[in-house]
């Protein structure tokens, strides 16, 4: 009986120590009362029920031992749906839109510190350390850029958070700020006029963009250019054919934008991409697979990158046959036009997925070689190698 009682006392600890983060179930007013009292922040999960990468981070990060241990430390932690109860107030209080959003907020209710966006561990652990550290905080953050701090460095970290809480006007500003003092552009840059661009698709650094090609290219390939050209096109064309009056979408108005980007013979096929990528968007897959078969019948006309995603996409959400083995000549397509470890990865699943072992094993290990030298995370891929 002591060895049962011991036994049971281990599993009992061990399971303890694996928890994550330990979420309190309380009214908010008695989070914020809670949190005042141990002099900690609030840490709150606002999400909803139909969120995706909400439920990525809460299968695959928030139970983390890591994380756990540093967010049972250092917050009260809650996690609340935006669109039930208490959660459709704190929604309109502390103007979530997006979702996941991350609210840190002090004992009074202010938010000091937010983010929106799905994270890895480490990523997310950062998260935390920078809501307790001041010159990191949101709230500290927008104040100093407010009273017209311009110093480029700060202007950069305002930038991305101002982007990663949906402020883009502010972002806007600050990167018209920013963009005033450098002479070049960086591969970082390129990033932040992406996200910009993907928030504002109607704003203005979509023309800086066309207009700073030859700088961007200095930094950026050619098909990487290309690939986010199309993107941000097609974005204003959707953000000038749906109507918010009346949430209704006129494809007869994107068709009639999309020629004047992309021309009157190409424009019913970046009419079948959008509807594509809404499809997906909406887990009709059935639709998203019969698209993308439309689409891709030349698929030597697509760019690398482009093809990996479609590839990618069957390998998770289709398991037609005929349609796996499009993927796969996809995804060879893709390896050809540019070898690296993403095309590489989505290879090797797919020859896994339709039970072609032997290519598996020759692209798994060809991705981890490619991962290794570029410093990238293989952990996935090589689950996938020992399981072969």
């Amino acid at each position: 009986m002591k060895k049962i009682a011991m036994f049971s006392f281990l599993l009992m600890s061990i399971f303890t120590l694996c928890q994550g983060i330990k979420f309190d179930e309380g009214s908010f007013a008695n989070i914020l009362a809670k949190a005042k009292k141990e002099n900690k922040l609030v840490f709150i999960d606002a999400y909803t029920s139909w969120c995706a990468p909400c439920k990525l981070m809460a299968k695959n990060i928030f139970p983390l031992q890591s994380v756990g241990d540093y967010y049972n430390s250092n917050f009260v932690n809650a996690k609340i749906d935006m669109e039930k109860g208490e959660g459709k107030t704190l929604a309109k209080r502390y103007a979530v839109t997006s979702f996941p959003t991350y609210l840190f907020i002090n004992g009074d209710g202010e938010v000091v510190h937010r983010f929106g966006s799905s994270l890895s561990e480490a990523e997310f652990l950062q998260l935390g350390k920078d809501a307790t550290d001041p010159p990191k905080q949101f709230s500290l953050i927008k104040k100093k850029f407010e009273k017209g701090e311009k110093d480029p460095v700060f202007l950069n970290t305002a930038i991305v958070a101002f982007l990663s809480t949906g402020n883009s006007d502010l972002a806007e500003k600050a990167m018209d700020q920013y963009f005033k003092q450098k002479s070049d552009i960086s591969e970082d840059d390129v990033d932040l006029i992406a996200s910009m661009i993907y928030q504002k698709p109607e704003g203005k650094y979509f023309d800086f963009f066309i207009n700073k090609k030859d700088d961007i290219l200095k930094v950026i390939k050619p098909e990487s250019y290309n690939s986010y050209e199309k993107t941000f096109k097609t974005k204003r064309i959707v953000a000038k054919s749906y109507d918010k009056k009346t949430n209704k979408f006129s494809e007869s108005v994107f068709l009639t934008e999309a020629e004047k980007y992309f021309g009157k013979e190409k424009a019913p096929q970046v009419l079948l991409q959008y509807k594509a990528g809404a499809a997906l968007h909406d887990k009709n897959y059935s639709g998203y697979e019969n698209l993308m078969l439309q689409i891709l019948q030349d698929p030597a006309s697509f760019s690398s990158a482009e093809l990996n995603t479609a590839a990618w996409n069957f390998f998770e959400h289709v398991s037609n046959p005929s349609s796996l083995e499009k993927a796969l000549a996809w995804a060879r397509e893709s390896v050809r036009k540019s070898e690296g470890y993403d095309n590489a990865d989505t290879l090797a699943n797919l020859y896994h997925k339709t039970g072609d072992k032997n290519n598996a094993k020759i692209w798994a290990e060809k991705a981890i070689e490619l991962a290794k030298s570029s410093n990238r995370d293989y952990s996935e891929t090589e689950k996938l190698l020992k399981s072969l």
